[in-house]
């Protein structure tokens, strides 16, 4: 049983840390919203052209005709990198930068069937709607200060969940789970509600709220693992320059296949940017299950003989980031999770707004004394 000195502290605790970040965690919860229907959203709004209906079982395209057909829409430009849709495996998306060592962010998307090669549209994202949702959801177009000040929020909001756990038995220990009582005040009702959203959701809050810090130091830990791990797999090769006459991105991806049976690739890394090396492909390979899917592994291919040089699994920071991404945003189960995810962040927005409701009502009715008291004053005075 706590003290009322502990509870106090407690209270005190979960008040300001909760104050403090609600403004932030309603914006949180208000983009994240839409963001877990993210794909669905971009089918719905915008046009895209559709590839070809092909039996499930057809042969991929030689990506080496990907890549012709692809900057043959951009000339004068370099593929960066290439990705495949994991929801969408028909689809094989290049992104494509002025050159292969320019800024990704100002980097052009171009997507393309992956089956027959062919050049399907060039997709302007920064002006969708899911796009400005997931920069205010991810650093407020603040950058790398953004996503730590964002970070920092969660952490509070973390603290103000375990507060809450704390606070919950003593405030409802004479109550049966579950009760509102709605014979009482509007002020009592609100708090009952509030107490009972928390309680339910506090596992799904704790969950989504820690896995959106680790977001957050996602540019950091990729960072960390560009200087660790990724030097130390190109270090005998880090004098070298870029190759007059690279092997073919479809032999260095065959390569990577033959060395991870049983893998498929998630994404390719071309020579020249920050995630493989200026002599290298980086084939970033992937598994086939719900989780698997999520781990990445390395493979470093040599751009002038298409040969496998190193492939190491990613290290436990990197694997607790990949795994905490899609967690985030119920991206695990299909729709039935993301349904799922979608009701329990609108009963987190509920449980924030009534939290702020009923500090609002403390605060006045505590101050309503003293107003009492300064208006008799007054009187008598006068």
């Amino acid at each position: 049983m706590l003290s009322s000195k502990a509870i106090r502290r407690w209270s005190w605790i979960h008040t300001w840390t909760s104050l403090i970040s609600t403004a932030f965690l309603l914006l949180l919860c208000i983009t994240g919203l839409p963001l877990i229907f993210y794909h669905e959203l971009d089918h719905a709004l915008y046009d895209e052209v559709e590839p070809a209906q092909l039996a499930a079982d057809a042969p991929r395209a030689n990506l080496d005709r990907v890549v012709a057909n692809g900057l043959a829409k951009i000339p004068g430009h370099a593929v960066q990198f290439m990705f495949w849709d994991r929801e969408e495996p028909e689809i094989v998306m290049l992104s494509v930068g002025k050159a292969v060592d320019s800024d990704p962010e100002q980097n052009r998307l171009v997507r393309l069937d992956s089956r027959t090669g062919e050049f399907l549209d060039e997709v302007d994202f920064r002006s969708r709607l899911t796009y400005v949702l997931y920069r205010l959801h991810v650093d407020m177009y603040a950058g790398l200060p953004g996503k730590l000040f964002l970070g920092l929020m969660g952490l509070l909001f973390c603290v103000a969940i375990v507060s809450g756990v704390v606070l919950y038995w003593p405030s409802t220990r004479k109550l049966d789970f579950g009760t509102v009582r709605r014979e009482r005040s509007r002020l009592v009702r609100w708090l009952d509600l509030h107490n009972l959203l928390g309680v339910v959701t506090v596992v799904w809050a704790l969950t989504v709220g820690f896995t959106g810090v680790i977001n957050t130091w996602a540019d950091l830990i990729f960072k960390l693992w560009q200087n660790d791990q990724l030097v130390e797999m190109v270090g005998a090769y880090k004098d070298r320059t870029s190759p007059e006459g690279p092997t073919s991105v479809e032999e260095a991806v065959a390569s990577a296949r033959a060395a991870m049976p049983g893998m498929t690739p998630s994404f390719v890394a071309f020579p020249g940017n920050p995630f493989s090396s200026k002599s290298h492909y980086a084939v970033f390979m992937r598994g086939e299950t719900p989780l698997t899917s999520r781990l990445l592994r390395p493979t470093l291919i040599e751009a002038e003989t298409g040969k496998l040089t190193d492939s190491r699994s990613l290290p436990l920071y990197a694997k607790v980031l990949l795994v905490s991404q899609p967690l985030h945003f119920g991206d695990y189960g299909g729709m039935p999770l993301k349904i799922i995810w979608a009701l329990l962040d609108v009963a987190t927005i509920v449980v924030l707004l009534t939290g702020l409701y009923l500090w609002v009502k403390r605060r006045r009715r505590s101050r309503a004394p003293a107003r009492a008291a300064l208006q008799v004053s007054a009187g008598t005075a006068s």
